[in-house]
């Protein structure tokens, strides 16, 4: 069933997410859905939890080279591989189009395995020297970026062209990581 909801998103975007449709793509009951989800927010659930199960999975084929900033890279070209991809299923893990589901505390840890997986690759690049800094607040940071250029490329607005849309990408992740390097770092000020 939850493929069919993937699938029903990705062909029919939000707007056309509704049980009634999942339950007849998975040719099923109406009242499945709701024993096995409860209510379409159950299902939307669903969904973003194995997006997350996806993209870590993603994250994981980006390998470890034992070189720092490459494998950092390497995620980031993951990242924009995983919304490529599932650019639909990008936007309920990220962008939250659904009025009726509101994240709660553990669908926002469900984040939790990609962001503490950045900060592993951080702190691989602070332990050799690469970047100075906390390692939260960094992985925090590149997440963002990842997403923002994601999200720009998937509205079209990244650049007409592959080669455009690829010279940005490494602009943004160049730029990043160099300013890693020479930053101070901060001092923490809680949160």
């Amino acid at each position: 069933m939850l493929d069919a909801a993937v699938a029903v998103l990705v062909s029919d975007g939000v707007e056309g997410f509704t049980t009634r449709r999942i339950a007849r793509e998975a040719e099923t009951s109406l009242p499945a859905v709701y024993e096995l989800f409860g209510d379409k927010a159950g299902l939307v659930r669903e969904v973003f939890f194995g997006g997350f199960r996806l993209l870590d999975r993603h994250l994981a084929e980006a390998g470890d080279t034992g070189d720092a900033r490459a494998d950092l890279e390497a995620t980031f070209l993951a990242f924009r591989g995983f919304v490529a991809a599932n650019p639909t299923l990008a936007q309920v893990m990220f962008s939250r189009p659904f009025a009726d589901f509101d994240p709660g505390s553990s669908e926002l840890a469900a984040g939790a395995a990609t962001r503490e997986f950045v900060v592993r690759r951080v702190r691989r690049g602070i332990d050799a020297g690469l970047f100075r800094g906390d390692e939260t607040d960094i992985a925090h940071v590149l997440l963002a970026l990842a997403q923002g250029l994601a999200a720009q490329e998937s509205a079209g607005w990244l650049g007409t062209s592959m080669a455009s849309r690829d010279r940005r990408w490494a602009l943004a992740v160049r730029t990043a990581l160099d300013g890693l390097a020479a930053a101070p770092p901060l001092s923490p000020a809680g949160g």
